[in-house]
Order: C-alpha cells, then structure tokens, then sequence
C-alpha cells in the first residue's frame, strides 16, 4: 500500500502505540482469490464480529475499533436491547471456540445516512462492556482522514455472506482479496450520481461481497499493520463478482467516528 499524504511508518508507530491492526494469528494472504473467497484461518482476522438476532442468525457484519466500540453499517439497523455482537467467531457451526458475547448499549447512526443511496451507511455501536482483548480478538486501526490509497492496492474483506445470491451464508468465515478501484472508474460503472466522496469502491476480481457481509470490514495492510479503509456497504443484487463492491469509506467519515466516540 501506498501513503502520499500520511507515512507508512507514522501509521506504523501510530498502530504500534495504539495496539490496533495487528493479528496474532496471521492471515493467509497469498494465493486468495463472500463470492469466490476462501475459508479464512481461523482467528486470523481478530477485529471481524458477527451481528446476531437473539436466536443466533447472522445478518452483518462488523469491525471491532476499540475495546467498547464495534463499527458497522447503518443499513444494518442494530437494535439495543434485541440484536448481539459475537467476537472472536470463525466456524458458526461450532460450540468449542473462545467467542464473547456482547450486547449494545447504544447505536449511534451517521446522521447524514441515506436509506435511498446508502450514501454514509455507517453507525457506531457501543458495546454493554468492554471486551476482554485476546490473539482471537482484537481490534483493526481506522484509516486516518489524510491517507491516499493507490488504484489497485490489493485490500481484504471478510464475512459470512452468502457465497452466491441463492445459497445461504456459510458456517465458516470467508476472505477474498480485491483491488482498490478509482472513484473515477467506479462513477463511469455505477453511475456519476451514485458514488459519492463518502464511498470507496474494490472488486471487480473475480470476487464479491454479497447478502449478509454488509457492514463487515475492507482492510488494507503496510508494514504488517492492518488498516480498516471501508465498511461493507452495497454490490450489485446478483452479487456479480465483474462489478466492484461499494464501501463506506472510512477515511471521509473518520472525523464523524472520532468526535461520536469522543463524546459518547
């Protein structure tokens, strides 16, 4: 990955001073072609949560950022009191894994969020208590508002999501690689008016997001640090993997995110 405007190695010493963005357990990330991922290892991506109804369906994903804050779409609709956040989850049909339960406290949804475009699909979940930090659960640094990422960097995104748009989501965690795309090449496939500054577009590999992955996270690594650049927002209904997923991106919404946990 490429920083033009903020270093690769402040981000490092900044992710090293925060203890973000760094696995225990390392990924596979070579050789990965959701739709068309791969099984993940198993607790290689620490930061990466289930959201569940009460009777354990998983219907999004999320992104652990710190030890009371997991970050998710707003499309998701995370209710206090009803849904959970599963943590350190990999295969869904196990009962022997070390996962923690959680419940939220609060939602906070971007206030700016449209149902009609998607357009700022982020929200902000307070978790009832803080997370017991382990080498299966910890969290993913946020991409700072300053940072620049090149048209093609191969980034990774993660989740339960149907592996086709007929089949139902899979018991073990997926990944796939997808590449970076510009908003420019993005607006001339999906339309001027639809990509805003707000979104960050990837895919078009081979590759797809798809039904049950929204909200989960775009990751990009440097140096060995792991950067949360997007949020799972919205792909073709098809789940066709010739057109690029959509993403919140993190690095526009950054000021939102820090002055809601700031004051929350």
């Amino acid at each position: 990955m490429t920083f033009t405007i903020f270093s690769i190695t402040c981000l490092a010493l900044v992710a090293s001073a925060l203890g973000c963005g760094v696995p225990a357990i390392k990924p596979q990330t070579i050789g990965s072609r959701i739709v068309n991922g791969q099984n993940a290892i198993s607790g290689s991506w620490p930061w990466q949560v289930s959201l569940q109804h009460p009777n354990g369906f998983h219907f999004c994903g999320g992104s652990l950022i710190n030890e009371n804050w997991v970050l998710t779409a707003a499309q998701c609709a995370v209710m206090v009191g009803s849904h959970r956040v599963i943590l350190g989850e990999h295969n869904r049909g196990s009962n022997d894994e070390p996962i923690q339960f959680q419940l939220v406290s609060k939602v906070i949804t971007h206030p700016l969020y449209s149902r009609a475009t998607f357009n700022n699909d982020i929200a902000l979940l307070k978790l009832s208590s803080p997370v017991t930090l382990t080498p299966r659960i910890s969290p993913v640094c946020l991409a700072p508002s300053t940072i620049n990422i090149l048209p093609g960097t191969r980034c990774f995104t993660t989740g339960w999501g149907r592996t086709t748009a007929t089949t139902t989501s899979p018991e073990i965690l997926q990944q796939t690689v997808v590449p970076i795309i510009s908003p420019a090449v993005c607006r001339q496939i999906w339309g001027q008016s639809r990509i805003t500054d707000a979104m960050i577009c990837a895919g078009a590999s081979g590759s797809s997001t798809c039904q049950g992955d929204s909200g989960g996270p775009l990751v990009c690594e440097s140096s060995g640090v792991w950067t949360l650049v997007g949020s799972v927002s919205w792909e073709r209904s098809t789940c066709d993997p010739r057109f690029p997923a959509v993403f919140a991106s993190i690095s526009q919404l950054r000021s939102w995110i820090d002055k809601t946990i700031s004051s929350n």
